[in-house]
């Protein structure tokens, strides 16, 4: 019974308008930029669904790879581009315990299309979090903070003065690896490709706290042995590249384990058999949509919102594009030496 005697509360939802949300959909596997908005109808709302308003939703590698067709987990077609975001509740099903009106959410795994003004999703597949935190750390918490705090804690156990290597420090998920791991007192050695602003980047890349930063050039000259003074030698090494930029990293690695989470080089990771031998060098891969599926993740996103609240960790460089202009953000993320993340708001 609530409070005005009803045994039932009826669906809790706002008043729709008579003009249907737009979604960016793409019918079969190819050049995203071929991607369309259209006006779609909502589903209805069922008693487990939730009526969700999108705010805003990043362009991710991964969500770029399932548009061409090349990604491990591929959307029936056709489909709503976006696996990232954040949206606030509108209204919920009468068997919907988790979420209120009001609530953010964030999707709890991928494929649920965030790229879309509203949708109704299944409660089971989002994930509330804090409303304090800032709308595009929301956005892009999901994702990349995920993935660094996951590869930061799961395969070494890592101290106070440990360090980490990693190369592609300048993605989202490298810049998220710099702040959780200086607020954990762990030092970084971070690898980015030489480019026209490279001072600018080092420079936002020390903002963030990071230890060092190098060129993958310099990790084949004897400099490095400079770095090696002031700071250990890594247990722990990142890649998200492959090719060469992982295998000079690799060693530098004197024990411990290389993560490799992405290929941006489209090349295969080559080891020396001396890795194997003489240093006992573990290698794992790791895949942050198949963590989301075998585990229960909820006190992860409690935990990286602490983090926000703290200022320890921030929202990783970006640009704000409106759902009009989402072609120009769609080729933007796909320019080399790509910074700054383009988040879609909606």
């Amino acid at each position: 019974m609530n409070s005005h005697g009803s045994a039932v509360d009826p669906p809790q939802s706002c008043h729709r308008s008579s003009v249907d949300p737009p979604w960016i959909r793409y019918g079969s596997a190819g050049d995203p930029t071929n991607t369309s908005t259209e006006d779609l109808e909502l589903a209805p709302l069922g008693d487990s669904d939730v009526h969700v308003k999108m705010l805003a939703a990043p362009i991710n590698p991964a969500d770029i790879n399932m548009i061409q067709g090349t990604y491990a987990l591929l959307p029936e077609l056709p489909a709503v581009g976006g696996n990232e975001g954040v949206g606030r509740v509108l209204g919920v099903g009468r068997r919907v315990t988790s979420v209120t009106p009001g609530d953010w959410v964030l999707p709890a795994d991928a494929g649920l299309g965030t790229w879309r003004t509203e949708a109704v999703f299944p409660e089971e597949t989002l994930l509330r979090v804090p409303r304090d935190v800032p709308v595009l750390c929301a956005a892009t918490l999901g994702v990349n903070p995920c993935t660094a705090y996951r590869m930061l804690a799961d395969f070494e156990s890592l101290r106070p003065g440990d360090s980490v290597i990693q190369n592609a420090a300048n993605s989202g998920v490298g810049q998220a690896v710099i702040q959780i791991a200086r607020a954990a007192g762990i030092r970084t050695i971070n690898v980015v490709r030489d480019r026209p602003d490279l001072p600018k980047l080092v420079e936002r890349l020390v903002s963030l706290g990071a230890d060092h930063v190098i060129t993958e050039e310099m990790l084949r000259k004897p400099d490095m042995k400079d770095i090696f003074k002031s700071i250990p030698k890594p247990r722990l090494a990142l890649n998200c590249v492959g090719g060469k930029s992982a295998t000079e990293m690799l060693r530098h690695l004197p024990r411990g384990t290389m993560v490799t989470y992405g290929g941006m080089a489209k090349q295969p990771v080559t080891v020396p058999v001396s890795a194997f031998i003489f240093k006992d060098v573990k290698l794992r891969g790791f895949w942050m949509t198949q963590w989301k599926k075998d585990q229960m993740h909820s006190k992860l996103a409690v935990s990286l919102c602490e983090l926000v609240r703290k200022g320890q960790l921030g929202t990783p460089a970006c640009t704000e594009v409106p759902l009009e202009d989402y072609r120009a953000a769609l080729e933007a993320s796909m320019k080399p030496f790509t910074s700054s993340k383009q988040i879609l708001i909606l």
